[in-house]
């Protein structure tokens, strides 16, 4: 098994449209003995849901009496959408939840326990670490479906337009700083880079600056810390600066993905699952390990298909969730159309990953799970988000100071803490 499995699951890591047009519904069988199998994801759209689509045709051809209906949502709308179905005993049989979400989930009995299901079904195809990962209590609530990694994507052209060298794997924060400074042209549009200001890249960059999320009992907030300080100021400086600020987004969704796309954003701080979508851009583009500071950390984020606690068709459901996250079919379709990396066992699987061309540094996924920023995980997880990416944005907006910022959402923090 190679290292990076080790390490994904070791840090047990956790992370994109429009609404789907199906509304919530039972699952029901047919009175022929057809299931219909209602299944939610965040994943899928826009750019995957022709890739899901296949691997649901499969599913079908191998299981004829079972028809699965895919919903979709985007990621921002996902989880309110799903606990609002749950709590309304409307749960799709099966949905996608990452890492943060399961633990929240699992623990309020939402979840269906897979292996009481299965039985003695074979869950060798996985690795092993990533399948210990969606567990809780000995149970199997989740499997694992997909991983990805954050990384720094670059526009080669306007680096070279501009004269100025393109990142590198040691590359820290005052390098993308002066670069992104001498690449920013707001006159025309054009801005030098862009990291959201919210709790994920929060985490990740006070990792990098040196710090902690979390005391070491993990009952209280340690990120309002001259490291959580540095960091967020890291994010905030950006702001009207190197990228645009609240106003100028004005809430537009997929801002930054359309400014990366039209060629006027030089360096973006996204996942590997945005390559399928940039495929076809019209200039030439690449990524690298993202920038560290005191120490390199990148984000994982790991996804996994869970079944509804309350479900009518709980083989069914077992099955379609082994299918989806482990067939070969579903492996292939992820690999080839860099929708995320699947996570089986089977190395040479992954091996034709890194054989795509565009973009041409895939080396640098793998390179980034050998410095992780492992997640923290509360009870009251998406609470806690919340409030960090809240007091975030004031920063952001020059309503607050950063340390300011920082002591309000650490009294957040440990208000949920409890």
């Amino acid at each position: 098994m190679s290292r990076h499995f080790l390490i994904v699951a070791a840090a047990t890591a956790l992370l994109a449209s429009a609404c789907s047009q199906g509304s919530a519904t039972k699952a029901t069988t047919g009175a022929d003995g057809r299931v219909t199998l209602r299944y939610f994801t965040f994943s899928a759209a826009p750019d995957h849901v022709k890739d899901l689509d296949k691997i649901e045709k499969a599913f079908e051809k191998e299981n004829p009496k079972v028809d699965v209906v895919v919903e979709t949502a985007p990621f921002d709308q996902y989880f309110t959408k799903l606990q609002t179905s749950i709590a309304g005993g409307t749960a799709p049989d099966t949905f996608e939840l990452n890492y943060e979400n399961f633990v929240t989930y699992a623990s309020a009995g939402s979840l269906l326990d897979l292996g009481g299901v299965a039985g003695d079904g074979d869950t060798s195809v996985y690795a092993q670490e990533s399948l210990n990962a969606f567990k809780r209590d000995g149970k199997q609530y989740a499997l694992p479906a997909s991983f990805s990694t954050v990384v720094l994507f670059y526009n080669k052209d306007l680096f070279e337009k501009a004269g100025v060298a393109p990142p590198t794997a040691d590359w820290t924060w005052a390098d993308e700083q002066a670069a992104a400074a001498k690449l920013t042209d707001r006159k025309k549009g054009v801005y030098g880079d862009f990291q959201p200001v919210q709790f994920f890249e929060f985490y990740k960059t006070l990792k990098q600056a040196g710090g902690e999320f979390l005391s070491a009992d993990g009952k209280k907030a340690a990120f309002d810390s001259p490291q959580g300080v540095k960091a967020a100021q890291w994010l905030v400086s950006k702001v009207g600066k190197t990228m645009p600020t609240e106003a100028e987004i004005g809430g537009t969704a997929d801002y930054d993905t359309n400014l990366f796309k039209s060629g006027k954003l030089a360096m973006w701080h996204n996942g590997i699952w945005q390559f399928a979508g940039l495929k076809d851009v019209p200039f030439a583009w690449d990524v690298v390990v993202e920038p560290g500071d005191a120490a390199k950390a990148s984000a994982v984020f790991h996804n996994a298909v869970a079944a509804s606690a309350t479900t009518k068709h709980a083989k069914e459901a077992w099955a379609w969730a082994r299918f989806l996250s482990s067939s070969d079919t579903a492996a292939t379709t992820r690999v080839e159309s860099s929708w995320e990396l699947p996570p089986v066992a089977d190395q040479q699987v992954l091996a034709r990953y890194l054989k795509d061309p565009k973009p041409a540094n895939r080396q640098a996924v793998f390179d980034s799970l050998k410095s992780i920023a492992l997640p923290p995980v509360i009870k009251r997880q998406q609470e806690m988000q919340d409030a960090v990416t809240q007091q975030l944005g004031e920063a952001a907006a020059g309503r607050k100071p950063v340390a300011d910022a920082l002591k309000a959402a650490a009294a957040d923090v440990n208000a949920l803490l409890g």
